[in-house]
């Protein structure tokens, strides 16, 4: 019997020359990411349990990137970053993008792929649940806390159960009403937000091969939000292109083998699915965004490391450009890069920038902004009982800001297009 991507990675890591789900092995880790949020914990930990004046195992192997809490003045919030600055003094790290200075990035998830630290073949862990985003490049990528990020950082191992394998294959030419988002939410309405837990989501079929690099990763990114270990979709030319304009480092592809088992199988035809949603405040409440058009919305956002990538606002804009939205409507780029990609690319002769701003929206900073709440001066929070539309992935009580507020999760097409109405509007009755 044959092994899936997965179960190939894991057992290339563990010097076995087969593993099988259910298994616990010792693994060796390529990279080791973590953030304002976790990582002075995390450097807590491994201070205490390897000493003070230990070095981490692999100054090369281990990125740090501020992103969640950064536009701020709380003082605590200040305070992880400056723990962070100093660690990567400390111990000499050349990969600590710093917030204020010209290496400062953004959106870890994003800013990874940026840098080419997303490498087929390897096996990459992040102290933030979301690291399952990186799987998009055909590695093993999860999240993991803070104690056995220190585990890694001192060893570059780390013990993890073989996860069972469930496969998506999407089927068919996508229409261009549809997104990646849209196909991960109408996954996770099917399987429920524990459908997938502690199993890997393999993305598959033609649909997700024609989809762009920063599109399969909003289907990774989201394997969590049902439960997944990781996500993973099988590298291909487009892969290949993208890592190898990032990085000369070695990498070896892998692939599931044709008679791999599978825990279980679920098939779309992209052509037959619609725009969707998720209803507060789970991101398994899914609906069609006919059966709540016309819903009141207070605010729009468009951000995240799920929905603030180039390609999420070059979609955006071709439905806002040259029209004027109604509600609040935020902007915020998911790293440094596209912040300046969106002065650069246009529409028309219009650059992104321009379009946005000349649609009265509000234009914030590279960074997770309001996805995760944040202290009550993070751009674009919720306050009160508002409800918004966003490009966001999770929407639980709390998780931008206010416990009163109310999140629709969507495509950035759906939000752009709702953005105009102030109500939630499907994006077919806009796009020309």
């Amino acid at each position: 019997m044959g092994m899936t991507i997965t179960e190939k990675i894991l057992a290339n890591h563990s010097g076995r020359t087969r593993v099988a789900p259910g298994e616990s092995l010792w693994v060796d880790v390529d990279i080791l990411m973590t953030h304002d949020v976790c990582g002075p914990p995390t450097v807590d930990i491994f201070k205490r349990e390897f000493g003070e004046d230990t070095r981490v195992w692999d100054p090369d192997k281990l990125v740090i990137l501020p992103d969640h809490y950064i536009f701020t003045q709380n003082h605590h919030a200040n305070r992880n970053v400056q723990l962070l600055r100093e660690f990567a003094a400390e111990q000499a790290l050349p990969h600590y993008y710093d917030v204020g200075s010209p290496r400062y990035k953004g959106v870890c998830h994003v800013a990874l792929a940026e840098e080419g630290f997303n490498r087929p073949g390897s096996i990459l862990i992040g102290t933030d649940s979301h690291t399952c985003t990186s799987g998009a490049f055909g590695l093993f990528s999860t999240g993991v806390g803070n104690t056995d990020a220190a585990l890694i950082m001192g060893t570059g191992k780390i013990w993890l159960r073989v996860p069972e394998t469930m496969r998506f294959i999407f089927e068919g030419e996508l229409p261009p009403y549809l997104m990646a988002k849209d196909l991960i939410l109408a996954v996770i309405g099917d399987i429920t937000c524990d459908g997938a837990t502690y199993r890997a989501m393999e993305f598959d079929g033609k649909a997700v091969y024609a989809l762009s690099m920063q599109e399969r990763m909003t289907l990774t990114n989201m394997a969590i939000e049902a439960g997944g270990k990781n996500g993973v979709i099988a590298p291909d030319a487009t892969t290949i292109d993208y890592v190898r304009a990032r990085t000369d480092a070695a990498f070896e592809s892998v692939f599931s083998d044709v008679d791999a088992r599978y825990f279980s199988e679920h098939r779309y035809d992209v052509s037959t699915l619609e725009p969707v949603v998720a209803k507060p405040h789970r991101p398994d409440n899914r609906a069609s965004v006919v059966e709540v058009a016309g819903t009141r919305l207070d605010r729009a956002y468009v951000g995240s490391c799920t929905g603030g990538k180039l390609e999420d606002f070059q979609a955006a804009a071709d439905i806002l450009k040259g029209q004027e939205v109604v509600i609040d409507t935020y902007i915020v780029p998911a790293t440094t890069e596209i912040s300046q990609s969106l002065h650069t690319s246009s529409i028309d002769g219009e650059s992104l920038w321009s379009i946005f701003e000349n649609a009265g929206c509000k234009m914030g900073q590279a960074s997770c902004a309001a996805c995760l709440g944040g202290p009550p001066d993070t751009f674009g929070r919720m306050q009160g009982s508002e409800v918004v539309i966003s490009t966001t992935n999770r929407n639980f009580p709390g998780r931008m800001g206010s416990k009163q507020a109310s999140v629709y999760l969507a495509s950035p097409l759906t939000v752009a297009a709702s953005a105009l109405t102030g109500r939630i509007t499907d994006p077919r009755g806009v796009l020309v």
